[in-house]
């Protein structure tokens, strides 16, 4: 199996499936002698972990990170980093109702197809569990960048839609509920949807919303690797995801250009900034905002037809333990692979100059 690997210079593998020994990866190019506080890398871990909450899967899995390499005296060394995250709760019976029939919206039918057979305890590989590794990773670039900010935050269940601009938006009240939007009234709302919705054995989708804020001018390559391009491949790389829009997005479409150019002050900064930080695939210096649309979890706790490996139409029906809306738990994904991102072309800027 290929593409396993994210990055260029600053670079992850992961490895692991859903219900095997552990998760875990290998992160290559991070530069020696930055002081990493391990506490903050399983805090980002527990934003992450299942089982935190009514509205996630209940999944009871510790998710502590260890750390074998590339780390002495608290401070990474140059060489990769290796950590692994073991597996303790799983539960392979919950699947062997599937292993001979396809979940509609899974990868079940199409790593069958690819690769002869597939891991069905859990979506095996292509499970979401996957990210774990990801958040680690991603907590360790975080530390690479320092003074940039990085803020996700929902800012949509179904409908139910976070009108605020982020500008007004105290990011400091992102943890202060479950569903990890920064307006409790709306975030009550989204809680007591996403609840009823779990209810009727079915699932939501949503939208993430993310500011990276005090990135210096400059990352990007203008070219095949335009910020805003390894951005979209970054965030499309996780699961369940079907969008991606930065800036202006897809309202920009509905603006002339007189409206939408951002104009300049004395500074170098604008005036607006419906480019999203990012001008010609490269960091302007201001605030890097972007959307992420994730589509309902495809396994739903009713019954529903599907085919077996031989055509055959049979009934089946969804079983274990499910996120019925997983934006809450993906935040900390979204925020470490913009980091990751960051990090990796943080490093490539570098070799641009003399």
């Amino acid at each position: 199996m290929a593409g396993n690997t994210f990055g260029t210079l600053f670079k992850l593998t992961t490895f692991g499936e859903s219900h095997g020994r552990a998760l875990g990866g290998v992160l290559d190019g991070c530069p020696a002698g930055i002081a990493l506080d391990l506490k903050a890398i399983q805090d980002e871990l527990n934003r992450r972990k299942p089982g935190q909450s009514a509205i996630v899967t209940q999944r009871k899995e510790p998710d502590t990170v260890e750390i074998y390499s590339g780390v002495f005296e608290g401070k990474t060394t140059g060489t990769p980093i290796g950590f692994a995250i073991h597996n303790t709760n799983q539960k392979s019976k919950d699947y062997s109702h599937i292993k001979d029939s396809y979940r509609p919206s899974h990868a079940d039918y199409v790593y069958d197809k690819k690769y002869g057979f597939r891991d069905y305890r859990g979506g095996g590989r292509s499970s979401a569990r996957e990210t774990a590794s990801r958040v680690v990773a991603g907590a360790i670039a975080k530390q690479f960048l320092k003074g940039v900010q990085i803020n996700a935050f929902v800012s949509q269940v179904g409908s139910l839609k976070l009108e605020t601009p982020y500008q007004e938006l105290d990011f400091k009240a992102i943890e202060s509920n479950a569903v990890r939007c920064p307006d409790t009234v709306t975030a009550a709302k989204m809680e007591e949807y996403i609840k009823s919705i779990k209810k009727q054995g079915d699932t939501i989708g949503g939208v993430i919303s993310c500011v990276v804020q005090n990135v210096p001018i400059g990352l990007g390559e203008p070219v095949f690797d335009k910020l805003h391009a390894e951005l979209g491949k970054a965030m499309l790389s996780i699961n369940a995801v079907k969008g991606f829009e930065y800036g202006s997005g897809f309202a920009g479409v509905e603006m002339k250009g007189s409206e939408h150019n951002d104009q300049y002050n004395s500074d170098g900064s604008t005036r607006s900034n419906l480019s999203g930080g990012i001008q010609g695939g490269i960091s302007n210096g201001m605030d890097i905002y972007f959307k992420v649309a994730f589509k309902p979890v495809a396994t739903v706790l009713q019954a529903y037809d599907t085919i077996d490996k031989e055509g055959n139409k049979v009934t089946t029906q969804g079983k274990g333990r499910h996120d019925p809306c997983v934006v809450p738990r993906a935040v900390p994904i979204v925020e470490a692979m913009a980091a990751l991102v960051l990090a990796d072309h943080t490093l490539l800027a570098r070799t641009n100059k003399v």
